[in-house]
């Protein structure tokens, strides 16, 4: 998609962090913006920042685990500013703690929001993309915590692996529609993504002491970490660069390539090797399924 003057773009989680700074990328492409958050103050504030710019602007109240309400948004997208082209499905939370730690209620939110809301992104917007035959492209956050694993991280690397793998098989379910896909992975990024409970619905309060002794500890090291992190601007141009190239993963934080290698190297060596009868049975029905 090389082109992005004058096409649309939806951003979930768009009123700060690196959903802003797409927002505001796109922008200066001379893109149409659509930004919705669960955040209704940030997401005012956002409205009245990115106000004056030379293209249109619209902000939407969403909560991407409510599927409802978000065909209700995309309805209203599409009368305000047309076929939408490119989608960000970008809204996440946090929340840290070891995994003997956390409670259901962090398992449900984190996952319903971070998982759920781009698998309600996906089901939302597809086939509307489909139906206007214009191409586009899909952007789903992910983290490089959907690529490696830490300490403390249980519940938000679950959430994130889920993401990897499904934009993997979202690229390839629509490869040859004019459809690109692809998956964002950052690592440390200043945002206010640790402020995450600040969004958190009373339904999946933890109630647990424990947990939360724990949550807030990992936060305060992940606040340290969070001081060296890159720019969100960063982050956007990256991901413009990205859908105008086709580029499927998008890594901004290189340095952290030699902690995927390390997986990667033991996930590889763990493979015995192949028996030659196996792998022609295999390659064989590989070909028919692929006729």
């Amino acid at each position: 998609m090389e082109t992005l003057a004058g096409k649309t773009a939806f951003i979930t989680g768009g009123a700060s962090g690196i959903g802003f700074a797409m927002a505001q990328a796109f922008l200066a492409e001379g893109m149409n913006v659509a930004i919705a958050d669960v955040d209704e103050t940030a997401l005012a504030e956002a409205q009245t920042a990115l106000r004056g710019s030379n293209a249109g602007v619209r902000s939407y109240l969403l909560d991407v685990t409510d599927r409802e309400r978000y065909a209700a948004v995309a309805d209203q997208v599409e009368a305000d500013l047309g076929p939408v082209h490119v989608v960000c499905n970008n809204a996440g939370v946090y929340r840290g703690g070891a995994m003997d730690s956390v409670t259901f209620e962090d398992w449900d939110w984190v996952m319903g929001v971070n998982l759920g809301g781009v698998i309600n992104g996906v089901q939302t917007w597809v086939r509307r993309l489909e139906a206007h035959g214009e191409g586009g492209h899909i952007i789903n956050t992910a983290s490089m915590a959907g690529v490696v694993t830490s300490p403390g991280l249980g519940v938000y690397n679950t959430s994130k692996f889920a993401v990897v793998g499904l934009s993997e098989a979202l690229r390839e379910d629509l490869a040859g529609t004019g459809i690109g896909v692809s998956v964002l992975c950052p690592g440390m990024v200043r945002t206010r993504i640790l402020e995450s409970e600040r969004t958190r619905p009373e339904d999946f309060t933890p109630g647990d002491q424990a947990a939360e002794t724990a949550a807030r500890s990992h936060s305060e090291m992940m606040q340290m970490a969070m001081n060296s992190g890159i720019p969100a601007e960063e982050v956007a141009q990256l991901v413009v660069n990205g859908i105008r190239s086709d580029v499927f993963y998008l890594f901004p934080h290189p340095e952290l390539k030699a902690a995927a290698e390390a997986r990667m190297t033991t996930l590889l060596d763990a493979f015995g090797e192949p028996d030659p009868d196996r792998l022609q049975a295999q390659e064989t029905f590989m070909a028919e399924l692929l006729k």
